[in-house]
């Protein structure tokens, strides 16, 4: 008997994830009937496919062959099914997004929900990660990245407006370390440090336009969190890099000061890239749809303000 397309589509799933749990949440399906549903396919096909231990499951080198014709055809079959609904009048189904942190904090966030309202038929599930990934190999219908971080031979659409970094320090932490005139002036001094789950600690950057200066500060707190970030500033633990959105309210009550603003200029915020097709998502056509328009009248809203 030939396989089912679904059992099919659910090793392929399995396969990505290397997991069983992460596989039957995304299909809504029991980990343990996902797993009896693979060991059939396995012996209709009369080949083992994953290799199963109490702890992980990887691909064998057969299920490796397979996935790696699959992954297209699944995406064949998946814009075939898009194309046809596509032609409908309300744009339905999952929307998968993986974005870059800060970008769900200070851009996602206040789309989403508008969003949904207008379109109730849609199912978006946001992937928040700093990590980057191929969204095409990992299922995901569309990204979002800074300019730097874009895959290559992808549309890409600006979701929002200039943004830019600001360094910051508590009153009481000043009063003891100083007030920097210079990047070099941070250097050796107590930090607020960025490091990402893959062992990558953000390097802080200064520029002007004569210059830049890059280099790792040194992290009396180490952490990815903005929430115990912020705080641990406002309490004078060190310095923090941050996004200005971050602290913006706390420099305006005069929690944190802002320092070396002339070594900040603006840079783009971020953008929605997805793979070139001729035939997009429906939910994810019209979700570009929605963020253009969002920035669309933002850009007239802006062009309206006095000495504009």
């Amino acid at each position: 008997m030939d396989p089912d397309l679904r059992d099919l589509a659910a090793f392929a799933t399995v396969a990505r994830h290397r997991s069983f749990r992460r596989a039957a949440a995304e299909l809504q399906v029991s980990p343990s009937a996902l797993s009896e549903n693979l060991r059939e396919l396995e012996e209709r096909l009369g080949v083992r496919l994953l290799n199963r231990t109490t702890r992980s499951v990887a691909p064998t080198e057969a299920g490796e062959r397979l996935l790696a014709r699959l992954t297209p055809a699944l995406r064949d079959v998946r814009d075939a099914v898009s194309e046809v609904q596509g032609q409908r009048n309300v744009p339905a189904g999952r929307l998968r997004i993986n974005a870059a942190t800060p970008a769900v904090q200070h851009i996602l966030a206040s789309m989403i929900g508008p969003f949904l309202e207008r379109f109730p038929d849609v199912r978006v599930e946001i992937v928040d990660t700093s990590n980057l990934v191929d969204i095409v190999a990992e299922g995901f219908d569309a990204g979002v990245r800074y300019e730097e971080n874009l895959a290559r031979d992808m549309i890409a659409v600006s979701l929002g407006p200039p943004q830019r970094y600001v360094l910051v320090g508590s009153p009481r932490f000043l009063q003891k370390h100083g007030r920097p005139q210079a990047p070099q002036d941070v250097v050796g001094k107590p930090c607020i440090v960025t490091k990402f789950s893959t062992g990558m600690v953000l390097p802080w950057e200064f520029e002007r336009p004569d210059r830049k200066v890059k280099f790792v500060p040194e992290g009396v707190l180490t952490c990815a969190h903005i929430g115990l970030q912020l705080q641990a500033a406002i309490d004078g633990v060190g310095y923090w890099m941050t996004f200005e959105e971050n602290a913006a309210e706390q420099i305006r009550d005069g929690r944190l000061e802002s320092l070396l603003d002339d070594w900040f200029p603006p840079f783009p915020g971020p953008f929605l890239y997805y793979p070139s097709r001729r035939q997009a998502p429906p939910a994810l056509a019209a979700f570009v749809s929605f963020a253009n328009g969002i920035r669309r009248r933002a850009a007239e809203s802006r062009a309206r303000l006095p000495g504009s």
